[in-house]
């Protein structure tokens, strides 16, 4: 069951009554009324559930639609002989090889009391072994479990109840985990929140607007090549400097270094490998591993945001990508002659738009992980109603 028991809870666990009982007291062990070779099944996207000795999805790869007299009971648990798998299937369904069908013995057991009849199952079968263990229908039958019991009967109730409140406290972990998430993503960001401003829905508009125009590189940056610093001489881990690599993960980090401080080459900037044209937006001092690398320093001491620089980069990569490669490298003399697309205003680079727009994508990204996990909410909430 997934989540953490708490005190409160492993307290209840501890004033419980407990009795030992043969699985074979419990289930009929049965064997499939066929099996389905995973090889040779149509295996489709609905149907009956086909339950084979995986350990993911219930135990089911896919559906089957076969001929009915074959499907076995629902309400029941599937077994994996030689896998262990043990799973609750709450509809009739076929399977495949070595799976036994657990069927109850008492009319109480239903979806929820599975679920901690299942966890205690798994305790008693916690000394298998792939490839030594592999368990006949007799094994199981012997097998002991600990049950809660009360007044000498089965407690079902218990059971029940307790799984019920293992859930609630598992949907209770998931907001709490998403409202940490959230808080966390808009303190490390500065925003106050991921609701787009007016200003921001106007610049993600105007992007189809007719407002780009093409602009030398030069009279955008200074270009500086970097730095040379051989991978050879370094200690990978020895500092907390980057060292760039020019690689396209990572935004070109490969390692974090200390070394001679002349070296470094000044933060809050565009980066380019010379020979890969990865571009990257470097808002640290650094070192590089090659001085056919380019650092871009904006001309307008006024306009260097890390927003608007963000943006450029993209417009870098767009404008320039289809000139340079490993045979063809970009170069601090080539780029000199190079224009990029950028969006303009009254004849001026629209840098207030360039700022908009990353802060909008910046919330949206942050929306979609926020309505990532109100999903994984909403299904857990969904699943527990089931019970």
């Amino acid at each position: 069951m997934p989540g953490k028991i708490d005190a409160s809870l492993n307290e209840r666990l501890a004033g419980v009554q407990w009795g030992e009982y043969r699985l074979g007291d419990l289930f009929e062990v049965n064997s499939y009324k066929k099996r389905f070779d995973s090889n040779k099944a149509v295996i489709l996207e609905s149907g009956h559930p086909y339950v084979v000795r995986m350990s993911k999805n219930n135990g089911i790869k896919g559906y089957l639609n076969e001929d009915k007299k074959y499907l076995n009971n629902g309400n029941t648990i599937s077994f994996g002989q030689d896998t262990a798998t043990m799973f609750y299937q709450e509809k009739p369904y076929f399977t495949g090889d070595k799976i036994k069908i657990l069927e109850s013995k008492y009319h109480e057991f239903n979806k929820k009391n599975a679920q901690f009849l299942i966890s205690a199952m798994s305790k008693a079968f916690s000394s298998f072994s792939w490839g030594t263990s592999s368990f006949s229908a007799k094994t199981i039958e012997n097998r002991q479990l600990s049950i809660p019991i009360r007044d000498g009967k089965i407690d079902f109730e218990f059971m029940e109840s307790f799984v019920s409140e293992l859930g609630a406290r598992r949907l209770d972990e998931l907001k709490a985990q998403r409202l940490a998430k959230l808080e966390a993503y808009l303190v490390a960001t500065g925003l106050k929140d991921y609701n787009l401003t007016d200003e921001e829905c106007r610049a993600i508009d105007m992007l189809n607007d007719d407002i780009w125009e093409q602009v030398d590189v030069v009279k955008l940056f200074n270009v500086n090549n970097t730095k040379n610093i051989l991978a050879r001489d370094i200690v990978p881990g020895s500092g907390e400097t980057p060292y760039l690599c020019a690689s396209a993960e990572n935004n070109s980090v490969s390692s974090y270094i200390d070394y001679n401080e002349e070296l470094k080459d000044k933060r809050n900037c565009i980066f380019i490998g010379g020979k890969t044209f990865v571009v990257s937006y470097q808002e640290q001092d650094f070192f590089s591993n090659d001085s056919h690398n380019l650092a871009l320093y904006l001309k307008d001491e006024n306009k260097k945001s890390k927003y608007n620089q963000l943006f450029l980069v993209t417009c870098i990569q767009k404008s320039l990508t289809h000139k340079y490669s490993w045979d063809n490298s970009i170069s601090n003399s080539k780029i000199q002659k190079d224009k990029i697309t950028i969006p303009m205003r009254d004849e001026n680079v629209d840098y207030q738009l360039m700022e908009n727009v990353i802060s909008a994508i910046q919330k949206l990204v942050i929306k979609d992980t926020v309505d990532y996990l109100e999903h994984q909410i909403s299904l857990t909430e969904n699943i527990l109603k089931t019970f």
